[in-house]
């Protein structure tokens, strides 16, 4: 309104008489599990889940990538290399407009190579229930946790950033920078250098290996150790 004055669109700026009159803007915080003796419990569930395959595959591969969900809904198949185990999402389908790049360990690419006879012939990995010209909603994920019981207050789909940004730092004690960048969050190196897709690759791949195979562990019954709950992530 300001800029409409100066330039004269408008005779005068409206808005300080609005000051104190709007509530406001708080950000909503998505509901997560890091406890790892419940996250066990989670993923158990998800195991057993008996809804579509493209669902169900959905919900078993997002605790290992941990990428915004819909970032994977959308994931297309060309994006893929399973034989070198890497997934390279492209800038425009990212949060922060840059390229991402998530090494899938060996538990990931089975999870996908399940799914390929059914969805590989076609764009989206994850095809919607309606048409397979577009992808899978988001919403879908979240509906599936309802149905295994987890209600939104409880989890959610983006909790999933959440419990593996929590674990993987204080249980599994990998440094925060390594996990930040496979989070694609906006972090600076030491120089004062923005993300970089392919920072600290070869120790990101380890600790997604490291992550994957914990994840098997908490399936099991392993021993766990209990950390404090936190549900507020972006």
């Amino acid at each position: 309104m300001r800029y409409a004055v100066a330039t004269g669109r408008a005779p005068l700026d409206p808005t300080p008489s609005l000051r104190g009159s709007l509530t406001p803007w708080k950000p909503e915080h998505y509901a997560s599990i890091t406890d790892p003796k419940k996250y066990a419990e989670l993923l158990r569930a998800i195991d057993g889940f008996t809804g579509t395959l493209p669902v169900r595959c959905a919900l078993r591969l997002l605790p290992l990538v941990f990428t915004r969900p819909g970032e994977l809904c959308a994931a297309e198949w060309a994006e893929f290399d399973l034989d070198e185990a890497v997934w390279n999402i492209p800038a425009e389908r990212m949060k922060l407009r840059l390229p991402h790049v998530v090494p899938l360990a060996p538990q990931a690419v089975a999870i996908l190579r399940e799914l390929h006879p059914l969805t590989g012939r076609g764009r989206y990995v994850f095809p919607g229930a309606r048409s397979s010209k577009k992808p899978l909603s988001d919403m879908a994920l979240n509906a599936g946790l309802r149905r295994l019981g987890f209600d939104k207050s409880t989890f959610t789909a983006h909790g999933f950033r959440a419990a593996a940004r929590t674990i993987l730092d204080e249980v599994l004690n990998y440094p925060i920078d390594h996990i930040e960048h496979q989070l694609a969050h906006a972090v600076k190196d030491a120089n004062g250098r923005a993300y970089n897709r392919t920072a600290h690759l070869p120790a990101r791949r380890k600790m997604m290996q490291a992550w994957a195979d914990y994840l098997d562990s908490l399936r099991m019954g392993a021993n766990v150790i209990v950390i404090n709950e936190r549900r507020a992530f972006r």
